[in-house]
């Protein structure tokens, strides 16, 4: 019919809204008639109507209550049949209470002699198992709708390597979708895998990691896999794959070691990596025609195919991700991993919204997306299935991959529930396990006082947060401002910020207390996004000499690894990498983000330095109680704006040893006056393992110098 449009929507179990937008009205005798499943046909009893400027509205009640698993249409003599769309069940009351799931089974269980494939459809009217061995067509197979909307089906036979999908039928529209549980994938997501497990079980060396009593006693280091390993200045050979990562006795053209062996040099305690698990947007069978950090998350519980050498073999991503964490756990080293439960790459073309429409993401009062992520969704974590399927994908993470901590992309769209429960089941397998994240607070629909921020810290004692604080006043502000120089960089107006900050921003002074305990604070002046230390000290002191902006970068290091609270480094923050100037390189490709490792060959001294000021901070007894921090420091102000911060005896199993920390942000020398006989412990070159180089009561504090003086009793 021209110039008709003929709809029909569910707006409860007991009320259908019939929508007529046409040039000719329905004749008063034409019924509005309710198909199910193709086969009832009962008259619907309109108990509203109404007709404005050609649309004409129809509430109408069912005989029976609409039941979810069928499929229902709507038909109206002489304008035909339009389907019943159910989506707007998933708001209805009770409906979590009435289809949330909470077995552990959802995607395939999988032995050689049966498989059962199981997925959470409440709203589909039919579930569809499609597999298919290598290249042979594919098979079809209906399954069962069982309780909580859950649909299954059984297979008897060994189905190892099958590949498989699922076709879902939601309000009479057909979709082929992957499963969004798959634990293996084909190149981008083609299809999901069933794999063995049990034959990719390798040795983790948990016995070779150390226990972390407390955030602070750890320091994190972030780097991309593809990033860390794809320059052509070593002889690294998996390059930009997980395997690349763990490669040892690797080295750069100047003959340094480079990769796995430079890693293990640092003294660092933990290796972040940014998101390891499966994105859109770079073709696993061409990585290097398109590049993207990986925070577009596509399957949540699969490794990513790029980093991979063979990404159509289901086994090779998950075998060869493993050997990476196993090979750095070898080494002593722990792994945190970057996730992104914020957003995925794009709701409508998700396997979610495919499966159970208008569930998974966040909306407004409006009804329209909440968008706060800037990526044009927000997972509702909140919703109890939405929740359930982070648990899940973190706990199988845990517990098959032995991952040590989560960083947590724009936590602050994350709801504190989910990340208080994420915290304790993780800390009931691993006591040390880190969790922390963005906290920043951003304009969701998401209740504020539900958000996990840095404004609900005092809510969350067992989450960090990257302290933005302390990035903006130590070196200078990112965004707005960021012409602007911080402390180190010479601008003496951020001194008692300055102040703030190196107590863990725990303490009342100058500034309310952001948190609770120094456990809390995450101390950054660089990470992935954002421009690099050495691009906001060149950009922001222009014409300053080379050598000075190399001792900034040192001082800074330095002063991070003496203020109270964790430690965070950005891979080639150590040695000055550069990505001109750009804030946001996540597509940007090799030539803004890669390490370049011909970089450390002419800067190997600033290499040298910051492993020894690791060194120094693994050395000393560390506390993260707000208490002792307030009580056992307090500062010396010198001359033009420098600063001394005296720490003394914070516990008392500890030998009673003093030090000062002296900061000078200027260009120029300053002369400090001491009380007593120091030893300097952390000059220009780096900590000095049992130095005795003694300073007397006078020292000066040559230009943009951070120094360690131990008082010697």
């Amino acid at each position: 019919m021209i110039n008709t449009f003929f709809s029909a929507k569910l707006a409860s179990y007991e009320t259908i809204a019939v929508f007529i937008f046409s040039e000719v009205r329905k004749p008063n005798s034409a019924k509005i008639k309710l198909i199910k499943n193709d086969e009832e046909i009962t008259d619907l009893q309109i108990v509203k109507q109404s007709f404005i400027n050609g649309l004409e509205f129809y509430e109408c009640r069912p005989k029976n209550k609409i039941e979810l698993g069928n499929e229902y249409a709507i038909s109206i003599e002489s304008f035909g049949v339009t389907p019943l769309v159910m989506d707007d069940a998933t708001s209805f009351k009770n409906f979590d209470d009435e289809y949330f799931y909470s077995g552990d089974d959802l995607g395939f269980t999988y032995s050689n002699e049966k498989t059962t494939w199981k997925v959470w459809a409440p709203l589909a009217s039919k579930v569809v198992l499609f597999i298919k061995k290598d290249d042979e067509p594919f098979q079809t197979f209906k399954m069962v709708r069982g309780e909580k909307g859950v649909y299954s089906i059984t297979l008897y036979g060994d189905y190892e390597n099958f590949k498989y999908r699922f076709q879902v039928v939601n309000s009479c529209y057909t979709t082929l979708v992957t499963d969004p549980y798959a634990k293996a994938s084909t190149a981008n997501g083609k299809d999901s895998v069933v794999i063995d497990f049990d034959k990719t079980k390798i040795d983790m060396y948990d016995e070779n990691l150390k226990k972390y009593q407390n955030y602070v006693d750890t320091i994190i280091y972030e780097l991309n896999v593809r990033d860390f390993t794809i320059d052509d200045c070593t002889n690294i050979e998996h390059k930009g794959k997980f395997l690349g990562l763990v490669e040892g006795s690797k080295v750069t053209k100047g003959g340094h070691p480079c990769g796995y062996d430079y890693l293990k040099s640092l003294n660092i305690t933990h290796v972040q990596l940014l998101p390891i698990f499966d994105f859109k947007t770079v073709d696993e069978l061409n990585p290097d025609k398109s590049y993207n950090w990986g925070y577009d998350p596509q399957q949540y519980f699969v490794p990513e195919g790029s980093y991979s050498t063979d990404p159509n073999d289901g086994y090779s991503r998950v075998l060869e991700c493993k050997k990476m964490i196993s090979e750095l756990h070898k080494a002593g080293l722990k792994v945190n991993m970057d996730v992104v439960y914020n957003h995925v790459y794009n709701y409508d073309q998700s396997v979610f919204e495919k499966i159970v429409p208008n569930y998974y993401f966040r909306k407004q009062q409006n009804g329209l997306l909440s968008v706060a992520s800037g990526c044009g969704n927000e997972l509702d974590t909140a919703r109890p299935m939405v929740r359930k399927l982070i648990i899940d994908s973190i706990l199988f993470w845990v517990k098959e991959y032995d991952i040590d901590g989560l960083r947590f992309d724009l936590m602050g769209l994350i709801d504190i529930d989910t990340i208080e429960k994420i915290s304790r089941l993780c800390k009931n397998i691993k006591s040390d396990f880190m969790i922390y994240g963005e906290g920043w607070n951003m304009p969701s629909s998401l209740e504020e006082s539900k958000r996990c921020t840095i404004l609900n810290a005092f809510k969350v004692p067992n989450v960090a947060f990257f302290n933005d604080t302390y990035r903006d006043i130590v070196r200078g502000p990112s965004g707005f401002g960021k012409n602007d120089p911080g402390y180190m960089l010479g601008n003496l107006n951020y001194k008692e910020g300055f102040k703030f900050v190196l107590l863990g921003s725990c303490v009342d002074y100058c500034f309310p207390r952001k948190f609770l305990s120094a456990n809390q604070s995450i101390n950054y002046v660089e990470c992935h996004d954002n421009v690099t230390l050495y691009d906001k000290i060149t950009s922001t002191s222009k014409n300053m000499d080379e050598n000075y902006v190399y001792r900034i970068i040192n001082s800074i290091n330095a002063t991070i690894s003496l203020s109270f609270g964790v430690p965070f480094y950005h891979a080639g923050q150590e040695i000055g990498l550069t990505k001109q100037n750009k804030d946001n390189t996540y597509n940007s490709g090799d030539e803004f983000n890669k390490f370049d490792w011909a970089i450390l060959d002419k800067r190997y001294d600033m290499y040298l330095y910051f492993r020894s000021i690791l060194a120094f901070r693994n050395k000393r007894e560390k506390t993260f109680d707000s208490k002792l921090i307030e009580k056992n420091n307090y500062f010396i102000n010198y001359d033009k704006g420098a600063l001394g911060f005296r720490t003394n005896k914070l516990f008392e199993s500890e030998p009673h040893v003093d030090y000062i920390f002296a900061f000078n942000p200027n260009n120029c020398d300053v002369s400090i006056k001491l009380d007593d006989y120091y030893i300097i412990v952390c000059p220009l070159v780096g900590y000095i393992e049992n130095s005795f180089l003694y300073s007397g009561t006078h020292e000066t504090l040559l230009p943009y110098q951070v120094e360690v003086l131990e008082l010697k009793k």
